[in-house]
């Protein structure tokens, strides 16, 4: 299989490589973490000029007509900048299942929107009780003479808080942890009835806690076959964030490595002692990992046979994630005491890297799935 970037491709990666080293430095990001929304409106007006929200979402309605490898190169981008605008939630999670489950009106109407980047929308799926189990969904639509209205909480709803529409999962049947009856909708983010709790998390991002009370709301595809469009959906956010993880990756092996070479021991620089060679040939060694299982996530995101897609997402955030804990742990080690302080941007790639893991599944839960999903594919 040829890994090889097209000359489209290419030309994108370097676009944003240059877009991400001159105009998004670590000091802007930390001033776009402390504003209200918790990043720059005005970056994400510049990426909708860059023609980035467009890049994975169908060309009919603006979009470039990408594939999720097209998505990995963005990504890959955006990780090595810790970039903290919305584009996971709204692009990639939001545009992706609109993309895959919305009519051809609702795309029309939002898919222009997401990609002119004049709407923010968030996936509000996961609840208290669920963890990372998709199918626990407690909260309820009913139908009315005027429509569906949703009642129930959603937890930690990824820039939950700056979204302008919900894509919200719901019961229309089943019981609280059946695989049926789960249905998905679109509603306003400031509706009445909608409570939102925003707050910063460990990385720098944003997240929300949602409630809702009798919030209208609009029906996005089949009632009750909501469960298998949220689960693609955030198979393609997974492949993404795993795209993400290698950029942070990347970036903190190029500033360890710098660091040993100039940092200096006994009148020469600490990089010529063997064993912290090793280490670094360690953590390139567990970043190229990494990267051939993105890119592995990427491809097969996009196959029709369910079990061959969870089974390869499942293993990329699977090892992804624990390559990414040993790269940042071995990267915060080797620069010392100033490796956790909020001014080296090492430390702030760790946490990202820290919340990348857990986003979705940790290691150990995908780890789980992928063990679930290799038995049933033998005894079949």
């Amino acid at each position: 299989m040829d890994f090889n970037f097209s000359e489209e491709q290419q030309q994108l990666k370097d676009m944003l490589e240059r877009f991400v080293r001159k105009d998004y430095s670590f000091e802007k990001r930390r001033q776009f973490m402390r504003t209200s929304e918790g990043f720059s409106r005005d970056v994400w007006r510049e990426f909708a000029n860059l023609g980035l929200q467009g890049v994975a979402l169908p060309d009919k309605h603006g979009g470039l007509g990408g594939t999720a490898f097209d998505s990995l190169i963005v990504m890959e981008q955006l990780g090595r900048g810790l970039v903290v605008e919305p584009y996971l939630s709204t692009v990639v999670l939001c545009g992706g299942l609109l993309r895959d489950a919305a009519s051809d009106a609702q795309q029309a109407e939002l898919i222009p929107l997401i990609v002119s980047g004049e709407c923010l929308l968030s996936l509000a799926h996961y609840e208290p009780q669920g963890r990372y189990e998709l199918n626990c969904v407690a909260t309820v639509a009913s139908k009315g003479s005027s429509g569906f209205v949703l009642n129930g909480a959603k937890s930690v709803v990824l820039h939950g808080g700056s979204a302008d529409r919900l894509i919200v999962s719901a019961r229309t049947g089943g019981g609280e942890t059946d695989r049926d009856g789960i249905s998905v909708f679109l509603a306003d983010a400031k509706a009445p009835g909608v409570t939102r709790q925003a707050y910063p998390t460990q990385d720098g991002c944003r997240a929300a806690e949602v409630t809702f009370k009798d919030v209208p709301a609009t029906l996005i595809g089949v009632e009750g076959e909501g469960l298998a469009v949220t689960e693609r959906a955030l198979d393609f956010a997974i492949a993404a964030l795993c795209a993400e993880a290698v950029g942070c990756m990347e970036s903190l092996n190029e500033q360890t490595l710098e660091y040993l070479k100039t940092r200096k021991q006994f009148g020469v620089p600490i990089g010529t002692f063997q064993v912290l060679k090793h280490r670094m040939a360690d953590m390139f060694m567990c970043t190229e990992q990494a990267r051939s299982m993105a890119y592995l996530a990427a491809v097969k995101v996009h196959s029709d046979d369910t079990s061959e897609r969870r089974r390869a997402i499942s293993a990329a955030k699977a090892l992804v994630g624990q390559s990414a804990r040993f790269v940042g742990q071995q990267a915060v080690q080797l620069h010392g005491g100033m490796g956790v302080t909020d001014e080296l941007a090492v430390s702030h790639y760790f946490k990202r890297l820290t919340m990348i893991n857990t986003t979705f599944g940790d290691a150990d839960h995908h780890l789980a799935q992928f063990s679930d999903q290799f038995v049933r594919a033998e005894a079949a």
